[in-house]
Order: C-alpha cells, then sequence, then structure tokens
C-alpha cells in the first residue's frame, strides 16, 4: 500500500469512528507564511462536549490524519473514563487486598516537590494492565485522565495532562506514538525552553534526504534561521527539537514561539518530523492564542459563532491563561528579546552525523517492539490503558511508564531521574539533603532515596523565577481563549 493510500484509509477510519456531531476541519496555515500543511480541526458532540485539535504533516492528506488521530485520543479517552469503573481507597488498603504487583505506588509516579501524599490517604484508581504480562494494575485515575473534568476523585495528586496518548489504526502503532511521547519529553524537560542547554545540530555535510533538504531550503528563502538542536540521545533516541529566528514577523508574534520536538530512533525520521512540525507549531500558535482578528482572516464563515461560545474561561488553568493574555499584547520585538537568550542559545555544537540511528526500523509494529525492548532492557515497567472504541475500528490508548518524568518547570513533578540529572551537572535547581530556604522535599521511594544519595529537595522558588515570563512555552490554554479574556471589560473590551 503506497502512502498515499494508507493516509487515505486512516483519514476515513477517524472519520467514521468517531460519535456523531459537528465535525469542521480547515487549513489553518494561510495565517503564516511557511506553506507546510496544517488543519485546525474541531468536534462538537451532542451532548455538549467540544473538541479542538491540530495536525501538520508534508501533504494535506498527512495533516488531516494527525488532527484526526488527536482528535480520537481525545474523544475516545473522555469517553472510556466515563463508564471506567473507579475504586477508592488508600495505597496501604489496596496492598493489602491486591497485593504490591497490582497497586501502582504514587512515589514511583513522579509526584509535585512537597505533595502532602502518604500512603494512607484516600484516592480514586482505574486498573491499567501492565503490557509484558497483561496483569492488572491499579493507577490514580489522574493518570489515566488528559483534564480535570474527566475526574471523580476531588484529591488528584497531579494535573491531568495528555502525555503518553496514542492512537492509530494498530495497537502497536498506538503504542509507538505514545511510547515516543512519553521518551520524548523524558528528555527533553529539563534541557530546552528556560532551562535551554545550547546544543546546537551542526547539519553541515550531513547527507541529508531530499523532504529534509526541501524543507530547510523553504526556511531559507523565508529568511527563516531555524536552529536544530540536541536535547538528548538516551535510549539510542535521537531527542532534538528546532527553533528559530525570524526577523520579518510583525503582526503575528505568536510565531516567533514555535519549537518542533520530535524523538526517534532513526535520526533523520526526528529531523523530518521537528522540521515539520516546527512549521505546525508557528501556525498553531498563531492560530490559537493570536489575534482574533487575523484568525478571522482564514476560517470558514460563522466559524467563531460556532466554536467561541462552548469556550469556558473558568475551566482553564489560571496561570496558563493569564500567561498567555501577556503574552498576546507583546509586540515582535519584545517577544523575540524574551526569547533570545534562553531559547536560542548556543553553547557547543555537535555533528549531526554523529547521532546514534537505526535505519531501517521497520513498521509500527517493529518500532513498538524495539522501544518496549529499550524500556523494559533498562528495568522500566509499562503500563497501558486502552480507550479504544469497542469495536477497535481505530485504537487509543494512554501509556504511562513509571520513572519516566514529565512538567518539572511548569508544575514541580519530579523523581529520581529528574534530580539526577540535575545533580550531574551541578543545577542548583535540586540537591540532598535538608532543603535550604525556596526549596520542598522530593518524593521517592526508599530505593529511590538510596541511590541518590538520601533525601532530595527541588527549589520551587528557583524554578518559577527561571521559567518566569516563559511559562507559556510549557502550558497553554484551549484555542481562542486568552483572546478571548482580552475582549473582557476588565483588560479594556474589544482587544483581539
Amino acid at each position: 500500500m503506497s502512502k498515499k493510500q494508507h493516509l487515505f484509509e486512516a483519514r476515513e477510519a477517524y472519520r467514521h469512528a468517531l460519535p456523531a456531531g459537528a465535525l469542521e476541519m480547515f487549513r489553518a496555515d494561510p495565517i503564516d507564511r511557511v506553506g507546510v500543511p496544517t488543519v485546525a480541526a474541531s468536534l462538537r458532540l451532542k451532548t455538549g462536549s467540544q473538541f479542538a485539535t491540530h495536525g501538520h504533516g508534508s501533504t494535506l492528506e498527512e495533516a488531516e490524519v494527525g488532527a484526526l488521530g488527536e482528535m480520537a485520543e481525545a474523544v475516545f479517552t473522555e469517553a472510556a473514563l466515563r463508564a471506567h469503573p473507579r475504586v477508592t481507597g488508600s495505597y496501604k488498603e489496596l496492598v493489602r487486598n491486591h497485593g504490591e504487583s497490582s497497586v501502582m505506588d504514587p512515589l514511583r509516579l513522579c509526584l509535585n516537590a512537597g505533595s502532602l501524599y502518604d500512603p494512607d490517604m484516600r484516592l480514586t484508581w482505574v486498573t491499567v494492565n501492565r503490557l509484558t504480562t497483561g496483569e492488572r494494575v491499579l493507577i490514580p485515575e489522574e493518570w489515566v485522565a488528559t483534564w480535570n473534568g474527566e475526574l471523580r476523585g476531588r484529591t488528584p495528586l497531579i494535573t491531568p495532562i495528555t502525555n503518553g496518548q496514542g492512537a492509530g489504526l494498530t495497537r502497536e502503532q498506538a503504542l509507538a506514538h505514545g511510547l515516543l511521547e512519553l521518551l520524548r519529553r523524558d528528555g527533553n524537560g529539563l534541557r530546552f525552553r528556560a532551562l535551554d542547554q545550547g546544543v546546537v545540530l551542526d547539519l553541515e555535510n550531513a547527507p541529508l534526504g531530499p523532504d529534509i533538504q526541501a524543507l530547510l531550503a523553504r526556511y531559507q528563502q523565508l529568511g527563516i534561521e531555524v536552529i536544530p538542536k540536541l536535547a538528548s540521545t538516551e535510549f539510542g533516541l535521537v531527542n532534538l527539537y528546532v527553533v528559530g529566528r525570524d526577523p520579518h514577523v510583525n503582526d503575528q508574534p505568536m510565531a516567533l514561539t514555535a519549537c518542533g520536538e520530535a524523538a526517534d530512533l532513526d535520526r533523520e525520521r526526528a529531523l523530518r518530523k521537528a522540521l515539520l512540525k516546527y512549521a505546525g507549531s508557528r501556525t498553531r500558535k498563531s492560530f490559537a492564542n493570536g489575534p482574533l482578528e487575523l484568525a478571522a482572516r482564514i476560517v470558514p464563515p460563522g466559524y467563531f459563532d460556532r466554536f467561541l461560545p462552548s469556550l469556558k474561561l473558568e475551566d482553564e488553568e489560571p496561570r496558563a491563561l493569564h500567561a498567555m493574555a501577556f503574552w498576546a499584547r507583546l509586540t515582535a520585538n519584545q517577544m523575540r528579546t524574551l526569547l533570545e537568550k534562553p531559547v536560542m542559545s548556543e553553547t557547543r555544537r555537535v555533528p549531526f552525523t554523529g547521532l546514534p540511528t537505526t535505519e531501517n526500523s521497520g513498521d509500527a509494529k517493529q518500532r513498538a517492539a524495539l522501544l518496549v525492548d529499550k524500556l523494559t532492557r533498562a528495568g522500566f515497567d509499562i503500563l497501558v490503558a486502552d480507550l479504544s472504541p469497542s469495536d477497535h475500528s481505530v485504537h487509543s490508548l494512554k501509556v504511562i511508564v513509571p520513572g519516566l518524568e514529565v512538567e518539572t518547570m511548569s508544575y514541580h513533578r519530579i523523581g529520581e531521574r529528574g534530580v539526577a540529572k540535575l545533580l550531574a551537572r551541578e543545577d542548583p535547581l535540586a540537591g540532598l539533603g535538608k532543603p535550604p530556604e525556596g526549596a520542598k522535599p522530593v518524593r521517592l521511594t526508599k530505593k529511590a532515596e538510596e541511590r541518590l544519595g538520601g533525601p532530595a529537595w527541588f527549589n520551587t522558588r528557583l524554578a518559577e523565577q527561571t521559567v518566569g515570563r516563559l511559562y507559556s512555552l510549557y502550558r497553554e490554554p484551549k484555542r481562542h481563549a486568552a483572546p478571548l479574556l482580552l475582549r473582557q471589560p476588565r483588560f479594556g473590551g474589544g482587544l483581539g
């Protein structure tokens, strides 16, 4: 089957699998000038629920499949969790009733520094499966949920996030998608954005494929200086990201904040994904967070009348919403100044040709098997929540790998790996012993503390200062929420 046929099959499978509702999909990339196909999709169900996603790719079909795949993840997660039975109890109680291997210890799940969790705390749990054995495992519901509206319990330990979601026509495709996202965010979380380590990839003399060469030539033609950077090569993967300087953007400063992240077994595949995602990010950020007046130029007639009434600003994370509203009032030059030092920094260069790669890593089934093998050999447990529709016409999974980390600089979630990485580079954000002023204890198992050399702390005050006005690089409000906030009377009203 050709790639085009496969994309057509995937697009139609997602369309038919989605529940009845008003599905709207249109190209959003005309808001930017790069021209990489980027699609904005929204689905309004008869229940009143509304979902909004974006997709990008080298072709329109690839972009549509990306948007519909994300839509499937969101829709089927919410539907599955609505029907999923819950168990209420403390960790101690559940271990006593089910056995230690059947209950996930929250201390292994990367809690917020200073978390008040204790093993006698009553939590709300759902069942997932251990990938290698099929064993049923209880885990707090907030690790499977993707936003607070999907929770039933009232004392979640963390803010739910989408990290680890994956969709596909096969279970293996969804699994590979979810695992790569987990690995990507674990590898880059302490090395980019406000903590950018400045490791620039040197593409000179690299024998790059025609797709990558065409993308690079397109950016150069437009006067955009794309900067590919290395986050990590852990697990034999290439974990990289692309940022860029664009001196020609004036009316759409959000495009300057774009970043394309990717992790893959094949270094060229990772670079291609990151270059495409950078373009998709320019479009998505401009469309979702920029002025409504500019978005109005590209949307179908009546779009705002259909979409905006379903937005509930009270459901937004306040810090993310107000941080983005601050960005929305910056000029292009102010945005460049804000981003230049940390995000565009360069401390050293490494040759792209020196990165590890697994060429011909095979189809999704083979890639998933390789990723599972790498993680299990490294001692990681892989848990899977199957959130697919009952007929499994498409597959939607939430993958959880205890020990992989995420959201350290936003929600101060940190575990053994994060502490070890910060200690290794002598970063003042973390240390061992009694927490200094501004720091909070990292919640770890006794074995993890022994491996580190004692109890650890994370300086949340310093993290807040380091992130500062860059918080919107970490967490964003829903589409159009920030410009909608700026239209309220307290902001002067009428501002886009």
